[in-house]
């Protein structure tokens, strides 16, 4: 009974969140906005559902199951990185360099700075 209520809870969770992160998606504004729904609150939804499956194997069946940590383990990596990237051809693709904000840092913002390349020849 212990189990079946674990494993249900998390279900639940997970639908919530990936029906927050589908809804974030369809309502907010831009792409920069965009960018969060499914980068937080869908990977957690997905994160639910494994962490689910994980119980059920450990609690019902007696037996450890690793493809669904390793699954979790991939998608919590690779989902900020992916994010990240997105980040990175909005800025490209709609910003110019003065629209930015001023950047502290010595070099400014690294998308827009021209680094000379050890291609480059003299």
């Amino acid at each position: 009974m212990l189990a079946e209520i674990l494993v249900s809870f998390f279900l639940v969770l997970a639908g919530f969140f990936g029906l927050v992160g589908s809804f974030g998606l369809i309502k907010l504004r831009d792409s920069m906005q965009r960018l969060h729904a499914p980068t937080k609150a869908t990977t957690l939804g997905v994160g639910g559902v494994l962490v689910a499956s994980m119980l059920y194997f450990l609690l019902v069946k007696g037996q450890v199951s690793f493809h669904e940590l390793l699954i979790t383990l991939f998608l919590f990596i690779t989902a900020p990185v992916a994010a990240h990237f997105v980040a990175k051809a909005y800025i490209q693709a709609s910003l110019k360099p003065e629209d930015l904000p001023d950047c502290d840092g010595e070099y400014g913002w690294a998308l827009f700075d021209d680094p000379p390349s050890a291609f480059d020849q003299d």
